[in-house]
C-alpha cells in the first residue's frame, strides 16, 4: 500500500507519498493533486524513501519563502531602475554650492595648520603631537575645521607673543557661538565682512581688539534669536 504524510507543520499545503511506484500513482490518482514533484530513489528500503519524504516536506516551506523573497527582491530591483532618480531642490543645490564656495573662500584667507604643525609651531613633543592641540580643542580654547578626515586649526587664533599658544581673546567668542554654530560656520563668520565691525572681518581684529569682536559675536547670536 502507498504511504501518505500530511504536512506536520501544518496550512502549508505540502504533502509526500513514499512507496513503490505502483502505489504512489494509486494514491495520487486518489489524492488528484493540482502539481506533483517527484523523487526517485534508485537504492534503499521504504524507510529510506519515509526519512526522504519527512525531510522534504519539512523544508518545503522554507524553500517556498525563500523563493518568494527572492522574486519579490528581483521585482523591487526592476521597478527601481525603471523609475528615474529625483534631482535634488534647486534651493538644495544652491545652498550646497554657496556653502562650498564660503569653506573654499575661507581656506583661502587664511593660514590653516594641523594639530602637528601647531604643535611643532608652539615647541611640543613631536611623539605625539596631535595632543595638546586637540585638548585646547575640547577645552573651547581654540576650534578647528575638518576637511577629508584631518582637523586644521587657524594660524589667526594663535598668539606669536605667548609661544603660539590661543589667542585668550577666543574662548569667550566660542563660548558665545558653542550649541549655536558649528566649526565651518565659525570660520565662516570669522573670514567674512560684519556690518557690526564697519565692514571690517573679524579674524583681522581678534588679536588687536577682542572686545569689539566678542560685541559682534554676540550681535550675531542676537539676530539669531530674534529672527
Amino acid at each position: 500500500m502507498a504511504t501518505a504524510f500530511t504536512d506536520s507543520v501544518g496550512g502549508t499545503g505540502f504533502d509526500t507519498v513514499s512507496g513503490t511506484s505502483a502505489e504512489v500513482r494509486h494514491k495520487l490518482e486518489m489524492l488528484d493533486p493540482e502539481q506533483v514533484v517527484a523523487f526517485m530513489v534508485e537504492h534503499g528500503d521504504a524507510k529510506f524513501a519515509r526519512l526522504i519524504a519527512d525531510t522534504m516536506v519539512s523544508i518545503a516551506p522554507f524553500i517556498v519563502a525563500t523563493l518568494a523573497r527572492r522574486e519579490k527582491d528581483a521585482l523591487e530591483q526592476i521597478v527601481e531602475l525603471l523609475v528615474p532618480q529625483v534631482p535634488p531642490p534647486r534651493h538644495l543645490l544652491m545652498e550646497a554650492r554657496m556653502n562650498a564656495e564660503a569653506r573654499k573662500a575661507v581656506l583661502e584667507s587664511a593660514d590653516w595648520l594641523t594639530a602637528a604643525e601647531v604643535a611643532e609651531v608652539a615647541g611640543f613633543s613631536a611623539q605625539n603631537p596631535s595632543t595638546q592641540p586637540n585638548k585646547w580643542k575640547k577645552e573651547g580654547r581654540i576650534f578647528a575645521v575638518r576637511r577629508n578626515g584631518v582637523d586644521y586649526y587657524p594660524g589667526y587664533a594663535l598668539d606669536p607673543d605667548a609661544a603660539y599658544r590661543p589667542l585668550k581673546a577666543l574662548a569667550p567668542i566660542l563660548e558665545t557661538f558653542a550649541g549655536r554654530k558649528d566649526e565651518w560656520s565659525i570660520a565662516i563668520w570669522f573670514a567674512s565682512v560684519n556690518s557690526f565691525l564697519g565692514g571690517r572681518i573679524p579674524k583681522d581684529l581678534l588679536a588687536s581688539d577682542p572686545d569689539e569682536i566678542q560685541a559682534a559675536a554676540e550681535d550675531e547670536m542676537a539676530g539669531v534669536v530674534h529672527g
